[in-house]
Formats: structure tokens, C-alpha cells, sequence
């Protein structure tokens, strides 16, 4: 019997359609806040674009996307954790003695209980009214069950770059015939009907290996493999009608994609538009492996980190590689240019775009809602009674910790389209800082916002670096001033030998150990002299970072030699230091090790005097040489430059005006060929180092 009868607008469902795989379905996390299906109100889930949003009394923002889309029938989900199996009780007999040790994953559904339900806004437009229709169970089935936008952009970042290969390309099917639908095959060696690898040659079935996470197998398919040299199968359950499948060549060892894949499916009896994606891929089951592994909350000194609480003080949560991204947000929204331009404003109601998930200002208010406001910097909500015994060791269960926000969403965003940070690789911290102030200023253009009215928090970074150049000739000088975000440094790298002391500035007492005499934790590592921040200065700016090179004079003098000093044309409010992790050894570029590029003082640091590296431009009995230029800032290249290429040279340290200029004047060929002019121009006067 139908239950529409509640609902006078239940004849409208027929025009709504279940999420595609491609679509992003915002079912575990509002766009707007980081509130979640695990809170008492859940999410709301719109049926038409599958926006996600809260329903808290103070933001309303399910109310305000409704508004504001005119979209009225919405999912409400939500997630409470499944009771734990108890622990036996205190003065209980020990379980009898272990006779095997197994290691199995907790996957979500062993852990949670998912509650959903359908609302419509034009019953009730201020909060929904929870209606049952038995239409809207298609629906609510396409919403569950589809891939979350977070696990979306999980497995689109962590996805392997995937060719085809010979055997795929050349594959030739010797028989064919309809094989047992899904739920009905198994194995042809043993009975499992999960895992299933159909061989695309013969059409037999195997099961695959045992995988992370329970999945069950026992190898067959390889073992086919073995005995007939079929080297291509495809894994059922992963056939989807958008064409994706796991594929696998057992001849290469590796995953490959079979461009003919839908016709040699066809063979047997498999119609790819009409399959179902039932079981999870390879990459899935890899992003359960990954994303399980978390870092000890312990100092260097082996001391238990204590958790705190309250308004600024909430943690990020691990979402794979993602620390140099955690470190920058934080540092970024501890600044009061970004508390003041981001937090405490209501954003959402004037924004423009269709989706906050799309929005850069959006998931920027969302950020700082989240870090600054204290109301997600919570002990977690599952924490157990510690135990009596006051013998016991305190465990993650009994110790107040923060679950800590997940920027999924803004790291999708920030990452698109970029060769890097848009992957679940592990990234280098300044090169994102980079990136995300470029990102932030093209975002907060006038002419992409259509307002001037908001501050740009990210010229707090923004100085000026002074080149001076003077002919030793004719003695004229020529001044040139580029706006730079962040001061790369060299470090003075000094090897210690063995049995030398340490004898640098800020340098510790203590026991010398022979360079050659390996510890417990395996061979000795190398040990450098220490430097003072100073001394890295001192290599870049200011007199003793001056630097003599052979220069054609734009004065007439011809090729004659010239002395180079860098020094600050303005200073910023905050000043964003690099150390470079690559120098030139020999003309080869060569990482530095941990010991060398850290400055043993800096953590003592409180006030470093910078007025020794002022410039002060042309000064009176200074003769400026012909045809150069004081421009307030940077030449912007025309030439768009590799983006991946950009990024390789800069984690060599080389400046990013630099790699820009060496970049086009190589024609955009590769890297090899842009570090060779970057070192046949190192002395180059427009080529700052």
C-alpha cells in the first residue's frame, strides 16, 4: 500500500533521477560547515544537485540551500556507531590461550548504523516535513549506495595512472558463451561468489587473492593463469556503465585498461550498460589500507602529547600524505589577515555559485568556521571509561582526543587540475603555499568576483627584493625590485669530521660520537656544523651577500665584470622563510639531509633585526645605467609554462621567476633541459639567486 498520501507533492519524484557514478553525493559532510551525519540532526541530502547541509538552528543551511536552488525534496542521513563487543570484566577469567593471530580490518558497516529519511521542504518550508513515499526508495537507494564526494575524491587522487598493455591490446578470445549472472556464479574451483576474475580469453571464472579489508580468495585466477597462460581478466562487481572495470594482466604483473573491453565483454553475454557496480575496486581497497594508518600522539622525547580543547585550537585529520596541506591551513588561519577576512561572516547567503562545494570562498568560511570557532574541538564522542586498575596502560579508547576536521573538500578544489596536489602523493609544504596563494588572488580577483569590498589576506606576504647591479667598469649602477611571496635560502653547509666538535652558533654540549660508528638504528648519519638564521641571510642579502659576475654593460663598456647585491625594497607584515633542500654540488643539483638544512637557533628566535637588509634604491651620486627598469613587480611571462615542470625545479630550490624564464626560454621541453640553462645563467644578472 503507498504511503503518499502524506505528501501532496509525491507525483514530482518521477522527474528525479538516482546520482550517476560520476556525480558527487555530499551525504556525509555539509559543504558549508563541517557538521556531519554523526551529529543528532544528520545531514540533508538534496535529490536534485546532492548538496549536503546541516541543519543547525544557528546555520540552517539545508533551509538556506532550499531557497536559494528551489530544490524541494531532500534525504536526511544519519550515522551512529554500533555498540562495541565489551571487554571482559574486571576479575574475569582470561580467555583461553591464543592459538592463531589474525589480522582483520574494521570496515564502516561493522561500525555504524545509517538512518535515512525523506523529507519535502513544500510541506513544511521551514524545517522539511518527514514523509514516507515508496517512490522515494529508488532514491534514497541511488544516494547510500553510490561513492560519497569525499571517498569520490579519494580514490580520483589516489587513482594509479593505468595503460594499456600488449596483452590487452592483442587479445585474442578463443571461446565465448553466457556466463551465470551475478549472485549465481562462483568460482570454478572452489565456492566463492565474491571476487570473482572473469579470464577475458576462455571465460573462465577464479576467485582472486586474499585482499585488505576480509575480501576472501584464494587465488584461483592466478592459478588459471598458471596452467594456460591466459594473461587478461576483468574483476565483475566493478563493471560499470560509464566503462570503468578492474582489468588485470597477470603476464605484466599490474592493472591495465583494454580498450575493447565492452566487446569482448559482449562474448559473453555481459551488456556494460546494464551492469551494476557491486564490489569495491583496487583502489578502494588501497584507500582502506592507507587511510587506517595514523601517527604516534607522542614528542620526541617519547612524552605523551596532551590534547587540548577550545576556540582555535582544532585539529586536522589525516587524510593520506595531506600533512604539508595541514601544516599551511593552520599556519594560514593563525594569522589575523585570514581570521579577519574569513571568519564570523556569513558568506553562503550572498554567494554566487550554484554549489558551496564549487565555491573557493565557500570552502575558505568553512575552514576558518572550523579551526577558529571551537565547535568541532571536541573529545571524541565514543570515548570509553577508562579502567580502574590503576596498573593499566591508557589506551586511544580511554584518552581524549579530537577526531579532527577533513578537508576533503577543499583540498579537491584547491588541487584541481594541478599534475600534483590534486594526487594523494606526498607533497612539499612551501610549493602548496605557493599554489594556494596564487589560487586565492585569482579567486579574489575583481574581475573574477565582481567586488572590491573584502581585504586580500595574502599580500601579508608580499615584500619587495632589490637587486642592485653595478658595473665595475663605468661604475653605474641599475636597480630592479620584484615582489616575491617567499625568501629562499641557502644554508652554509659545513660537514663535520670525525671527532670534530660542533663548534656553530647555537650549538649543544654534548659527547662527541665518531662519524664512521653506525648506532642501534643502523649507519651513522652525517653531521653538519650548525648555522644561525643569519648566516643564511648573509648568503642572499644585504653587503656580505654580494656577488661579483661577468656582465655585458647596457652602458657600451662590453663584457666586463659586475657586483650583484640583494637586499629588501619593502618588508611584509609576515615573512615566509624557504630553506632550499637542493644545492649545487659539483654542478649537480643534491639533496641536503635533515641535520644540514636545519638552523640549531631558530627555535629561540623572538625578535630578528632586518634593517641591515633594507635597500634604499638610486641614491644621489649613483649614475643609473640605460634601458633598465624599476618596475614594482615581477614580468609576467605571456608563455603559460608546464605546471609539473615548475614544480620539480622549484623543489630544487630554484626561485619561481627562475624556473618561469628557464621554462620558456627552453621552449617548454622538459626539466633536463631547463635546469642546464638554469646553471649555464646562473650569473646572469637577471636571474636572481
Amino acid at each position: 500500500m503507498s504511503m503518499s498520501a502524506g505528501c501532496p507533492h509525491a507525483h514530482e519524484l518521477s522527474a528525479l533521477r538516482e546520482p550517476k557514478l560520476s556525480q558527487s553525493v555530499h551525504r556525509e559532510e555539509c559543504t558549508q560547515c563541517f557538521d556531519n551525519q554523526d551529529g543528532p540532526a544528520g545531514v540533508d541530502v538534496c535529490l536534485v544537485c546532492f548538496n549536503g547541509s546541516c541543519l543547525g538552528p544557528d546555520r540552517h543551511h539545508a533551509h538556506t540551500h532550499v531557497l536559494r536552488s528551489g530544490h524541494s525534496f531532500t534525504l536526511n542521513v544519519k550515522r551512529t556507531p554500533k555498540k562495541k563487543a565489551s571487554n571482559r570484566a574486571d576479575g574475569a577469567e582470561p580467555p583461553a590461550k591464543m592459538t592463531k593471530l589474525a589480522i582483520n580490518e574494521e570496515r564502516e558497516e561493522d561500525k555504524y548504523e545509517h538512518a535515512s529519511m525523506f523529507k519535502c521542504w513544500k510541506c513544511d518550508p521551514r524545517k522539511g516535513k518527514e514523509v514516507a513515499i515508496d517512490e522515494a526508495k529508488r532514491l534514497t537507494d541511488g544516494v547510500m549506495l553510490s561513492l560519497s564526494s569525499a571517498r569520490q575524491s579519494e580514490v580520483k587522487a589516489w587513482e594509479e595512472e593505468i595503460t594499456a598493455c600488449e596483452h590487452t591490446l592483442c587479445l585474442e578470445q578463443l571461446q565465448s558463451g553466457i556466463i551465470a549472472e551475478e549472485g549465481l556464479a562462483h568460482c570454478a574451483f572452489c565456492e566463492l561468489t565474491s571476487n570473482l576474475w572473469l579470464c577475458l580469453t576462455c571465460g573462465a571464472l577464479g576467485c582472486g587473492r586474499a585482499q585488505f579489508g576480509g575480501t576472501g580468495g584464494n587465488g584461483h585466477a592466478l592459478a588459471h593463469f598458471e596452467a594456460t597462460q591466459h594473461p587478461v581478466c576483468v574483476k565483475l562487481g566493478t563493471i560499470t556503465p560509464e566503462g570503468g572495470a578492474d582489468v588485470y594482466c597477470y603476464a605484466c604483473n599490474d592493472a591495465r585498461i583494454d580498450p575493447e573491453l565492452a566487446t569482448h565483454l559482449s562474448a559473453f553475454g555481459i551488456n556494460f550498460a546494464a551492469q551494476k557496480k557491486t564490489e569495491k575496486s583496487m583502489t578502494e581497497l588501497q584507500i582502506e589500507q592507507n587511510l587506517l594508518f595514523d601517527f604516534s600522539l607522542t614528542a620526541e622525547d617519547g612524552s605523551a602529547l596532551q590534547p587540548i580543547f577550545g576556540a582555535g585550537a582544532t585539529g586536522l585529520s589525516n587524510l593520506g600524505n595531506s600533512c604539508y596541506m595541514a601544516s599551511v591551513i593552520q599556519t594560514l588561519f593563525s594569522l589575523p589577515p585570514f581570521q579577519t577576512r574569513y571568519y564570523a561572516v556569513a558568506h553562503w547567503e550572498n554567494c554566487t555559485q550554484a554549489l558551496p562545494a564549487d565555491c573557493l570562498e565557500c570552502q575558505m568560511f568553512k575552514l576558518a568556521d572550523g579551526l577558529l570557532s571551537g565547535r568541532y574541538s571536541k573529545p571524541h564522542s565514543d570515548l570509553e571509561k577508562a579502567p580502574t586498575n590503576a596498573l593499566a596502560h591508557p589506551t586511544p579508547e580511554h584518552t581524549a582526543w579530537q577526531v579532527g576536521l577533513k578537508p576533503a573538500g577543499f583540498k579537491a578544489l584547491v588541487g584541481k587540475g594541478h599534475a600534483e596536489f590534486a594526487t594523494m602523493r606526498q607533497q612539499d609544504a612551501e610549493e602548496f603555499f605557493v599554489h594556494l596563494l596564487t589560487v586565492l588572488r585569482r579567486f579574489n580577483h575583481p574581475n573574477a568576483r565582481g567586488s572590491q569590498d573584502e581585504s586580500e589576506p595574502t599580500e601579508a606576504f608580499s615584500f619587495g627584493l632589490e637587486q642592485r647591479l653595478q658595473c665595475q667598469s663605468c661604475r653605474r649602477v641599475g636597480y630592479r625590485v620584484d615582489t616575491m611571496d617567499v625568501l629562499s635560502l641557502g644554508v652554509p653547509v659545513h660537514e663535520l669530521a670525525e671527532g670534530e666538535a660542533d663548534t656553530g652558533p647555537g650549538a649543544l654540549e654534548q659527547e662527541v660520537a665518531p662519524v664512521g660508528a653506525p648506532d642501534e638504528a643502523g649507519p651513522a648519519k652525517k653531521r653538519y656544523r650548525s648555522v644561525s638564521l643569519e648566516q643564511c641571510l648573509n648568503l642572499l642579502v644585504g653587503p656580505s651577500g654580494q656577488e661579483a659576475l661577468e656582465y655585458q654593460c647596457e652602458g657600451g663598456c662590453g663584457k666586463v665584470h659586475a657586483v650583484r647585491q640583494v637586499q629588501f625594497a619593502t618588508f611584509p607584515d609576515v615573512l615566509v622563510l624557504h630553506a632550499k633542500k637542493f644545492q649545487l654540488v659539483n654542478w649537480v643539483p643534491t639533496k641536503l639531509g635533515e641535520s644540514a638544512v636545519s638552523a640549531s637557533d631558530t627555535n629561540s628566535i623572538d625578535e630578528l633585526n632586518l634593517d641591515n637588509y633594507l635597500g634604499h634604491g638610486l641614491q644621489p651620486g649613483e649614475e643609473e645605467l640605460p634601458h633598465t627598469s624599476n618596475a614594482s613587480g615581477p614580468s609576467q611571462p605571456q608563455v603559460q609554462v608546464d605546471a609539473e615542470t615548475l614544480s620539480m625545479l622549484e623543489s630544487m630550490g630554484f626561485p619561481t621567476d627562475n624556473c618561469q624564464k628557464a621554462l620558456i626560454a627552453t621552449g617548454n621541453v622538459g626539466a633536463e633541459a631547463a635546469m642546464e640553462w638554469l646553471i649555464n645563467h646562473i650569473d646572469d644578472p637577471g636571474v636572481p639567486y
